[in-house]
């Protein structure tokens, strides 16, 4: 039997992203709404080495914060659906603007593959990218890629592959705030760890508790209610560990 594995597919709009998902998927893709969303996502197979692929191309954000629809499906898929791996796409043209992203989704999970896009783009501007340095610093794979030339999607192939397999492993960089708001991010990572017990990256709450997003805790009590046994969490304790500090 052919094993099947999931991939999330992040990015800023204009990275190239849906180039690349229709490039890996061809005709095996499908749109569909997304858990009574009104962000239509789309989905697509693609099989390597033997193995089958659904790979699900997230709506294009600049962030993974509640701000919009869009935001919140990309966030929610990643978090809660836990993909084994995250292609995040970025624009190789400007890395900068595009690298904020990246490190949202570090923050939430370890598996990631960084894909700079748009090569042909940055070598015709004189554009150089050390990706050995970006993947020392960030700690996961960095791939550089044209998806509108073909060019470097073999390499990216063979890393998913060496990811899924356990060749690769990963330890992606750790954003460290200021002394104050690492306080305040120990304390609730503490308390966060004790409600969901690794079944939500502790830090990440954390610090989206510190930022107030109710939205989150909103969907995170929604998801939990009535899954988690006597005792371990319950509404209250999700929507007030954030004031605690």
């Amino acid at each position: 039997m052919i094993e099947q594995h999931t991939i999330a597919l992040a990015g800023n709009p204009n990275t190239g992203k849906s180039t690349l998902f229709n490039l890996l998927t061809g005709l095996k893709q499908h749109t569909g709404n997304w858990a009574g969303k009104t962000v239509d996502m789309k989905a697509g197979y693609f099989s390597h080495k033997d193995r089958k692929y659904e790979i699900v191309d997230l709506p294009g954000t600049y962030s993974l914060y509640s701000n919009s629809a869009d935001e919140e499906l990309a966030r929610n898929y990643i978090i809660f659906e836990k993909p084994e791996i995250t292609i995040v796409v970025l624009d190789a043209t400007s890395l900068e603007r595009n690298m904020n992203l990246a490190l949202q989704v570090l923050e939430m999970t370890g598996r990631v593959i960084v894909v700079m896009n748009l090569m042909d783009e940055a070598d015709k501007r004189g554009i150089l990218i050390n990706e050995k340095i970006l993947m020392r610093r960030l700690g996961v794979p960095v791939i550089k890629i044209s998806s509108r030339n073909r060019t470097g999607v073999d390499m990216l192939l063979d890393t998913i592959d060496r990811m899924i397999t356990g060749e690769i492993s990963t330890e992606p960089v750790t954003v460290v705030y200021d002394e104050e708001t690492e306080k305040k991010i120990i304390l609730l990572e503490e308390k966060a760890e004790n409600i969901f017990q690794g079944r939500l990256p502790a830090r990440w709450v954390a610090l989206r508790l510190l930022d107030g997003d109710q939205r989150l805790i909103e969907e995170i009590e929604k998801r939990f209610a009535g899954r988690l046994e006597d005792g371990f969490a319950g509404r209250a304790s999700v929507s007030t560990i954030g004031r605690s500090v």
